[in-house]
């Protein structure tokens, strides 16, 4: 089971330095790190900063989510394939919301390869301060990664006053009570501290959920095997009946009459059923808040 984190963050944050960093710390504690990195541009500025003996993929020119989840998930299964590591990080675009990258990065396929430990958001908190200033979508978009960080680190203390210190980490915490807040410069983040988040389930339907980040999973995944079959109306009538918290759900759903679990997805409240024609593992991946407390069909 390798452990996987994603690094989000608005651009310029110092997801880079704390990259670097993780790196470090993971070969002083003799873990192989392996290393996804996904960029805007043409040239692969940033990457220049992972060793040669990393394991390391670029995909560049495209967000990892959206279009990018296909070339996320051939990534992936290629380190899995290929490469010797322990741990798997990855460096998502400023421009990522992290329900996208999550779901991106969660692929029922290697589900049972990986554990998800969660997402690390770095937040300048000079540009906190003065979000008031950015477009709406900009602020949205910085928002948003702030509110689904299962740690967070507010970066760039150096550059502010104790005051000023003491009021991002309070507005931080009444905004993202779930998420771990750490202080920081130049994104020096403890590997024990990344260690301890999780943000993955893995349970049979009838198994209890335990969790280990605060009280809630907040934003995270949960992995379901099934055991019986259902048909497409039963389990579409559990699917209406699902909070809205569940954004994502992907996997493969054994229905009656049909020789091998159906390919089923869902995204914002629509569904989408596609045969398959080899028999996959009846394993359904679901992305979204609190869904410890989810009733499994």
């Amino acid at each position: 089971m390798k452990d996987v984190y994603l690094f989000s963050g608005f651009l310029g944050s110092g997801k880079t330095s704390m990259l670097t960093n993780v790196i470090r710390q993971l070969k002083e504690a003799n873990l192989k790190p392996a290393v996804i990195m996904n960029e805007l541009g043409k040239l692969p500025f940033d990457s220049q900063a992972v060793e040669e003996d990393v394991p390391l993929k670029e995909m560049l020119e495209g967000c990892i989510c959206c279009s990018g989840a296909e070339k996320t998930e051939a990534q992936i299964q290629s380190l899995l394939h290929d490469q010797e590591f322990d741990v798997l990080i990855i460096e998502t675009t400023g421009a990522a919301h992290p329900v996208e990258a999550l779901d991106a990065v969660y692929s029922p396929l290697f589900a049972d390869k990986l554990n998800i430990k969660g997402i690390v958001t770095v937040a300048d908190s000079r540009l906190w301060l003065d979000r008031s200033n950015l477009t709406p979508q900009v602020r949205s978009l910085f928002m948003e990664q702030i509110r689904h960080a299962h740690l967070l680190l507010a970066n760039k203390t150096d550059l502010l006053t104790e005051s000023e210190q003491a009021q991002v980490v309070y507005e931080l915490q009444g905004f993202n009570a779930n998420a771990f807040i750490l202080q920081t410069t130049n994104g020096r983040v403890p590997l024990k501290l990344l260690q301890n988040i999780q943000s993955t389930a893995r349970v049979s339907k009838d198994d209890i959920v335990t969790a280990r980040i605060g009280e809630s999973f907040n934003l995270g995944s949960r992995l379901v095997r099934f055991d019986t079959s259902f048909t497409q109306e039963e389990f579409e009538n559990w699917v209406r009946s699902l909070p809205d918290t569940v954004y994502r759900m992907k996997g493969y759903v054994p229905i009656e009459g049909i020789k091998n679990p159906m390919l089923f997805q869902y995204a914002y409240g629509m569904v989408q059923w596609l045969p398959e024609y080899i028999k996959m593992e009846p394993n359904l991946v679901i992305i979204g808040e609190n869904i410890n407390t989810l009733e499994i069909i």
